[in-house]
């Protein structure tokens, strides 16, 4: 207990203290935002900050910091230190720097941040994986909260021959497509407050039961320190993406930054619902790893399962079916939010004007039809979830890279410090390409022969910011 108690310590005060170093370090102005300046009443609207935040949490929470720190209890009570350290130093920072310089370009998303900053070939790289990672989310989250409906709610198997799944998956989608056209402040900034603070209710009943249950938690020691062996680096950032630092966040941030009525509102709302993420997964860790040593739970590496089993053992069928059904909400939400960033992605690429309303079905048709046909695809898989989950962990993981690098440009041309977001941006570096280079579906190297080359890519990584903070200090 006390190494998850020294985490929470580092998380909440750590947290709170480098959120006010980094609103100063950014420097947070009285100007007009782009919600006042640019209001048409359906992208940019002005919200309460209370609202903004509620609606981000929710954006960004979904199912990660629950089934990402589920399987990262591998790897032991490192988790309670790695989770708020990574959170406040990567997460956080990643999430706040992005939205507010979203603010100060006008609601700008983040292929016009990359176009700018990176410029336009690496846009184009961008644009590849953002496209890549919001259809994996999309599908991830009907996946998830589907099957559960259909099991732990109608008590089915949720395989490809049972139609009770593709009903679930078919209305799903039909919410989807309504978060996606109608106004932001119609249906998600009504509905999701709701949600959200709901969703904050049950992390702090979660919480509380860990200490009401007295659930063992195996406390930090060098004799159950298991990172080198199990190559925590990159697995377990891979795994825990969600916890810590997502990619996913930066487009979830821009979008919110179209509705942030005042620069100064930017860290409740980006910094510190990021640290509200992390305490969700420090509750989920915990609660995952004390479960598991005092139950024998049935299929550890399943992670909806495993938490369907988690809630029961916590709160009994009747209660944890409530709780349960708000881990159907959670995914549904952020898919939501994420199926209409994809719209606008692509919108923006294809040049489909607001009034072409031939041109945005065809496009929400499109995004559907291909959203349903990877979810076909993966449910013929033996481990279809465990597939789709690795696969949009990486490629989240990529967009944390080129999200940091936007902050880190922007930081150059400003003349500030690149330190606070260049170290983050090159350690991510280094764990989305170890992990691509050794992973079977990548280039099969060993684990010595990915390092080496990580290595050398984060050092570039630095070295090339570096130059350019050079120059511009010398211009």
């Amino acid at each position: 207990m006390t190494t998850f108690l020294i985490g929470l310590g580092i998380l909440i005060f750590g947290g709170a203290l480098y959120g006010r170093f980094m609103e100063r370090f950014f420097g947070v102005e009285d100007r007009p935002t782009p919600a006042i300046v640019k209001n048409d009443g359906k992208e940019y609207v002005p919200m309460p900050t209370w609202k903004c935040a509620l609606v981000h949490l929710l954006n960004i929470a979904g199912t990660g910091p629950v089934l990402g720190p589920i399987l990262g209890i591998i790897f032991g009570p490192i988790v309670f230190i790695t989770i708020p350290l990574g959170c406040v130093f990567a997460g956080a920072v990643h999430d706040y720097m992005i939205g507010m310089i979203s603010i100060r370009e006008d609601g700008a998303q983040m292929q016009d941040l990359v176009n700018k900053y990176l410029g336009r070939h690496i846009a184009l790289l961008f644009d590849v994986f953002i496209c890549l990672m919001a259809l994996l989310v999309v599908v991830t989250f009907t996946y998830s909260p589907g099957d559960i409906v259909v099991t732990s709610f109608l008590n089915k198997e949720a395989d490809v021959g049972t139609y009770q799944t593709w009903v679930a998956y078919a209305v799903i989608f039909i919410y989807y497509l309504l978060a996606t056209y109608m106004p932001i402040d119609k249906l998600i900034g009504r509905v999701y407050p709701v949600i959200g603070s709901l969703f904050i209710l049950s992390a702090v009943i979660i919480f509380a039961l860990i200490f009401l249950k007295k659930l063992p938690l195996e406390e930090l020691s060098w004799a159950n320190w298991r990172g080198k062996e199990a190559n925590m680096i990159p697995l377990f950032f891979v795994t825990v993406a969600c916890g810590i630092a997502s990619g996913f966040h930066s487009t979830q941030a821009t979008l919110i930054a179209r509705s942030v009525k005042h620069e100064r509102c930017g860290r409740k709302v980006f910094f510190n619902m990021m640290l509200v993420e992390g305490f969700i997964a420090m509750i989920w860790a915990a609660v995952a790893m004390g479960v598991a040593a005092k139950f024998e739970l049935s299929n550890p590496k399943d992670a909806n399962l495993t938490l369907v089993e988690i809630i029961r053992f916590l709160l009994g069928s009747k209660f944890g079916i409530i709780v349960m059904a708000g881990f159907i909400v959670l995914p549904i939400t952020t898919g939501g939010t994420t199926m209409r960033v994809l719209r606008i992605i692509m919108s923006e690429l294809l040049k489909i004007k607001k009034e072409n309303l031939l041109g945005k079905i065809l496009l929400g048709a499109f995004i559907v039809i291909a959203s349903l046909s990877l979810l076909l695809f993966v449910k013929f898989q033996p481990d279809g979830f465990q597939m789709i989950w690795r696969y949009f962990a990486w490629s989240n993981q990529i967009i944390v890279v080129f999200t940091l690098a936007v902050v880190t440009a922007y930081m150059v041309r400003q003349k500030k410090l690149i330190v606070f977001t260049v170290l983050p941006g090159a350690f991510y570096l280094f764990v989305v390409s170890s992990f691509i280079l050794h992973a079977e579906f990548g280039f099969n190297l060993s684990w010595d022969k990915s390092y080496l080359i990580s290595g050398l890519l984060s050092l570039a990584f630095i070295g090339y910011f570096s130059w350019k903070k050079y120059l511009t200090r010398k211009a």
